[in-house]
């Protein structure tokens, strides 16, 4: 069975990676989210007679996996809520992709659908779509593949954002059934080629600015570049500052949750 690693637990924050597969809260399919299962992981740890309280103030994709915060009290969530409004809580994601962006690096935006029509959202017209706007970086490219490795900052949080951004550009996720044309290599995957890598967040009650990092190169959706190369790609990232490094940055797991 996967397992949900956690990163970090305190009083008022609960950081963890959820798995590729996994609903990030309950839908009318009945299939396990991760809402009730940290839910349940809090009431049994914490010895809690009653349902545990835990706040969900973003989601991410049934089929991505990556990094999620969860609030533990409420004035963590409202806080957390404020700062994911004004856009102060920090997303990077990480994405293997088909083809080569036309530059290393830009900003997106776009104007999508408000809801997926047959399940995919759509590029629409400014006013009856929805802003969407993010930042990339290309960290590596394999020519023989002709695949490559991006580091994206989301600025604003649409449904399959990402995912349809890169395609509009050419650029389809590896192994996204929705918005790649399903070649080969495509359907060799459980799950699209995007992680939630890089979460940062101002601590709700104290002053620490708190930046949490998960490689994306442990899943097998990424098994098709070069672990060597694309670790070397993300450090040089680190030194260009692309990704925080600093007093407070967590990377490594201080626990999972079996479910």
């Amino acid at each position: 069975m996967p397992k949900i690693p956690i990163l970090y637990e305190d009083n008022h924050l609960l950081v963890v990676v959820k798995p590729a597969g996994i609903l990030s809260q309950a839908d009318n399919s009945g299939d396990p989210d991760m809402l009730a299962l940290l839910k349940e992981y809090i009431r049994v740890n914490e010895g809690k007679k009653g349902e545990a309280f835990l706040g969900l103030v973003h989601r991410l994709d049934r089929p991505v996996s990556g990094l999620m915060v969860f609030a533990k009290t409420s004035k963590a969530a409202s806080r957390l809520s404020d700062q994911i409004r004004r856009r102060s809580l920090r997303r990077d994601y990480i994405a293997l992709c088909h083809g080569l962006p036309d530059k290393e690096s830009g900003v997106l935006i776009d104007y999508l659908t408000r809801k997926p029509l047959d399940g995919r959202v759509r590029s629409a017209c400014e006013h009856d779509g929805v802003k969407a706007e993010l930042s990339y970086k290309l960290l590596l490219h394999d020519y023989e593949l002709n695949r490559s490795l991006v580091l994206i900052r989301l600025d604003t949080g649409r449904r399959h954002q990402i995912r349809v951004q890169l395609a509009l550009i050419g650029c389809p996720i590896l192994g996204d059934y929705r918005y790649s044309d399903m070649t080969a290599s495509d359907k060799e995957l459980a799950s699209p080629a995007l992680h939630a890598a890089g979460l940062g967040l101002r601590h709700p009650t104290k002053t620490e600015e708190m930046y949490f990092f998960s490689s994306p190169l442990q899943y097998n959706s990424f098994a098709s570049v070069s672990t060597e190369k694309a670790e070397q790609a993300l450090l040089a990232a680190d030194k260009e500052g692309l990704i925080p490094a600093g007093e407070y940055i967590v990377q490594e797991a201080i626990g999972e949750i079996q479910y």
